[in-house]
């Protein structure tokens, strides 16, 4: 199936110096994407990204809050948040690179010229209107939501699948009352993991009841929980019919991971992904993958070459 891949220098950056989020994960990927052979795949396209004009990013963001960014980025120093997310000289360009991959993979996706577009610099969940989270320096997400809003209508169906380890924070709280965008969150327990959110009982709010599903697994959960929930995900998907999926796949729930606490296996997460993947395709809509979380560079570029290869073979 054709596939749209963003990928250059500057968006490759996304990370941040002596950090658990390393851009070495791209530098991987980049290596074993080569060796894959998948690059010879005519139906596999990369394209490069640009840094997102502040307009743009200002659709989620307050103004303030990215002045902010940009002055931190300019001295180099500095903290986005109150801790996890440092600034350094050019993170305002790096995290706007990010914002313009999504924005762009969605309305690829769309437009109908890809059924399928990863960036896998995207999906940082955590960044909330007016601040950085969880190493999360703009919300592409909530960008990309709010341009669909615009471009589209107000009352266009997204549907925001996430399967991090983590909450995220970000996209449901600032969407919590609106009735258009479904959210199915799959994540570990905030009791024991960052950010502490994310609990069953949030299914939104006032109009929006009941369009979003929260599942907090508990510590060491593994395959068999994931598969349960993200059939229930494609079920909740069948029953509303989005126009288009927005997949945050983070690779933080993969064992062995520094940051967690979950169990999965790499065959457990693909397979995940293909039953999502095949939702789409039953539905007739595409799917913009984001990269999120992961903190295992070699084992999340290698699972990223086998995301992209399930999506080439659909």
């Amino acid at each position: 199936m054709k596939t749209l891949l963003f990928m250059d220098d500057l968006l490759f950056k996304y990370g941040f110096p002596n950090h658990p989020l390393t851009p070495l994960r791209y530098e991987y990927f980049r290596e074993y994407l080569s060796e894959s052979g998948l690059l010879d795949n005519p139906d596999l396209v990369t394209a490069s990204s640009s840094v997102a004009d502040e307009s743009l990013i200002a659709l989620f963001h307050t103004k303030p809050y990215i002045e902010r960014v940009k002055e931190l980025s300019e001295v180099g120093y500095g903290l986005l948040d109150r801790g996890d997310t440092p600034a350094y000289k050019g993170v305002y360009e790096v995290a706007a690179s990010s914002v313009y991959a999504t924005v762009e993979a969605v309305k690829r996706v769309v437009e109908g010229d890809y059924l399928f577009a990863l960036n896998l610099a995207g999906g940082w969940h955590h960044a909330m209107r007016s601040s950085a989270g969880g190493f999360c320096v703009f919300n592409d997400i909530g960008v990309a939501i709010e341009y669909l809003k615009k471009w589209k209508s107000p009352d266009y169906r997204i549907l925001y699948i996430d399967i991090d380890a983590h909450h995220g924070d970000g996209v449901y709280y600032p969407f919590e009352s609106d009735p258009h965008v479904y959210i199915f969150d799959i994540h570990e327990d905030g009791r024991y993991l960052y950010p502490g959110t994310g609990f069953a009982h949030e299914e939104g709010s006032g109009p929006a009841r009941g369009t979003k599903k929260n599942i907090p697994l508990p510590p060491y959960a593994g395959d068999e929980e994931l598969l349960k929930y993200v059939d229930m995900a494609c079920s909740f998907a069948r029953d509303i019919n989005p126009s288009i999926i927005l997949l945050q796949g983070g690779l933080d729930g993969l064992a062995g991971d520094p940051l967690t606490h979950l169990n999965y296996t790499v065959d457990g997460y693909i397979n995940s992904v293909r039953k999502i993947l095949e939702t789409c395709l039953d539905l007739g809509i595409g799917l913009v993958f984001l990269g999120g979380g992961g903190y295992q560079p070699r084992v999340v570029a290698r699972t990223w070459v086998d995301v992209i290869k399930l999506m080439l073979s659909l």
